[in-house]
């Protein structure tokens, strides 16, 4: 039987916990990065739980004055993929920033992120820019996704 999943608002230290545990982020940011892009901004920080543990996380915040919404960090440990859970984060975040009067989401990811491209795409982004960058894998993608209703 598999653990609820539990969604929790505004736990940084958790957060980050997670992201210095995703394989995929070569070089994590430190909170300092995260407090420098948050203070005095609205943002939400969330992160999902299973049995009390930290295993995914989802930041966004406000980044343009053009009513987007900018989705920044998010991952699931290696171990609880496929389950659903970066499926809950999104939703959560897509239906807080709705509220909030957002009409879209942005998103920037890197070429060798596949599996965040591919959920992206899944979940109604269109890819709107390409930043080339050496080597190709580094190369930005920018998405964005409008908001309904």
């Amino acid at each position: 039987m598999q653990n609820t999943i539990i969604i929790k608002e505004q736990k940084l230290n958790d957060a980050i916990f997670v992201s210095e545990h995703i394989p995929e982020f070569d070089n994590p940011y430190p909170k300092s990065e995260y407090k420098k892009r948050l203070v005095g901004v609205q943002h939400i920080i969330l992160t999902a739980y299973s049995d009390h543990k930290p295993i995914g996380f989802k930041i966004g915040y406000k980044r343009n004055n053009d009513g987007s919404f900018y989705s920044w960090m998010g991952g699931v440990l290696p171990e609880y993929r496929k389950s659903g859970i970066a499926a809950i984060l999104a939703d959560h975040q897509e239906t807080w920033a709705k509220n909030k009067g957002y009409k879209t989401i942005r998103l920037k990811t890197r070429s060798k992120h596949q599996a965040m491209l591919s959920f992206s795409l899944k979940r109604g982004f269109t890819i709107t820019a390409r930043i080339p960058k050496e080597p190709a894998e580094e190369s930005r993608i920018i998405l964005n996704k409008p908001l309904k209703g």
